[in-house]
């Protein structure tokens, strides 16, 4: 056998390099994590290594495309660009991003063997402004609508709610996916009524890549409807030689112009102290002669409405200074109070006497009665004694 020569000290230097060299890179791992980014925004990735030994970095997308390789750009898109790369990091920036963009990204480490670590970029679709459609200007009274709201390229899908003048209310929803955004409508149906007159409906968009700048459409509802008509009066008991107005409010759409005043069935009678002003009717001294129905009438293309006042002109003279009512009111209102207090007394002073008389029987029989029982039953036999009785004269 020949001779076994042990290993130079260059050697055993060496093995214990390679030894450290593999030892370290044993520990060494590429640290990502995942991104969300909305869609035209810019996207940062970043990979992270706590112990390199001058090994280089990579990133790559989900095509596996190379897009840097330490520092150096291996993708030629202007989009992609470097923010930093050394042996311990390399992050890199994609500008206006699209949802093609999404998907695992790459970060390797060339180490023996080669490390990697996948980060997932998800892509929020933004959606567009909803639109309102269905809605008929004008519409009627009494008219059946649906109101639909739509938006289009939402990821994940958005949320419609509904307002009434900022009040929510409930409407359908529909969801309809469109290749990796989503449509999304919701339905309103109204039974429209006058008070649907003006009334705003607003659509809004709800959605996480909205959280700064929501998105809505508003829409406002004009309803035509027939009129109503109700008659006010200036004074409540009008007298002989005062000034009296009546007015005729009416409430329709179109506008109920103008309005139609009446006596009796007939036009009115004097014009000089009856005077007629848009909608109101004035009279400028009564007297007993404007006593009668007078009645105004509206119209506009959807239907016709009226009301009716009855005037009574009361004669100062027989009413008094405090108006024909008040005495009689107060006059009922006294006997009221009078005979209330006259059935409160007399129901007082039954209560207490037949209450004394109970206690004076109980004493009757409990003079010589040895206890509660036996005096009462003494008692009633006194009553009865004493019912007996006869005198004679």
């Amino acid at each position: 056998m020949g001779n076994i020569h042990p290993p130079s000290l260059r050697t055993c230097i060496s093995i214990v390099r390679e030894v450290n060299r593999l030892s370290w890179s044993s520990g060494q791992h590429p640290l990502v994590q995942n991104q969300t980014v909305t869609e035209g925004r810019t996207a940062i990735m970043t990979c992270r290594v706590e112990y390199n030994d001058q090994t280089s970095l990579q990133w790559s997308n989900p095509t596996q495309q190379t897009l840097f390789f330490g520092n150096k750009k291996a993708l030629r898109d202007n989009r992609i660009e470097l923010v930093r790369a050394s042996w311990s990091e390399l992050t890199i920036s994609i500008s206006e991003i699209t949802l093609a963009d999404e998907g695992m990204y790459t970060c390797s480490l060339f180490t023996m063997p080669v490390k990697t670590a996948k980060a997932y970029l998800t892509v929020l679709g933004v959606p567009e402004k909803p639109e309102i459609d269905g809605l008929t200007k004008p519409a009627l009274e009494g008219d059946e609508i649906t109101l639909t709201c739509m938006t289009h390229g939402s990821k994940p899908a958005a949320n419609l709610r509904w307002f009434r003048n900022e009040k929510e209310i409930k409407g359908a929803k529909e969801v309809n996916a469109s290749g990796k955004t989503f449509t999304v409508t919701s339905s309103l149906q109204l039974l429209v009524d006058r008070d649907d007159d003006g009334a705003a409906y607003t659509c809004k968009v709800d959605h996480v890549a909205l959280l700064q700048t929501p998105q809505q459409t508003t829409e406002v509802l004009e309803v035509h409807y027939a009129p109503r008509v109700l008659i006010t009066q200036s004074l409540t008991f009008p007298q002989e030689g005062q000034y009296l107005k009546l007015e005729c409010v009416s409430k329709g759409n179109p506008s109920p112009d103008p309005v139609l005043w009446t006596k009796d069935g007939g036009e009115l009678p004097d014009l000089e102290r009856m005077i007629v002003q848009g909608r109101e009717l004035t009279f400028s001294a009564l007297n007993k002669t404007d006593n009668g129905t007078y009645r105004c009438v509206a119209s506009n293309h959807l239907g016709t409405s009226s009301a009716e006042y009855i005037l009574y002109v009361y004669d100062p003279n027989a009413m008094g200074q405090r108006g024909p009512d008040h005495a009689l009111i107060g006059g009922v209102v006294a006997v009221v109070v009078f005979i209330t207090l006259c059935l409160i007394i007399f129901l007082g002073r039954y209560l207490a006497r037949h209450k004394g008389t109970y206690l004076t029987n109980e004493a009757k029989g409990a003079d010589d009665a040895p206890d509660a029982d036996t005096a009462i039953i003494n008692a009633e036999g006194n009553t009865h004694a004493e019912g007996k009785k006869e005198y004679f004269i």
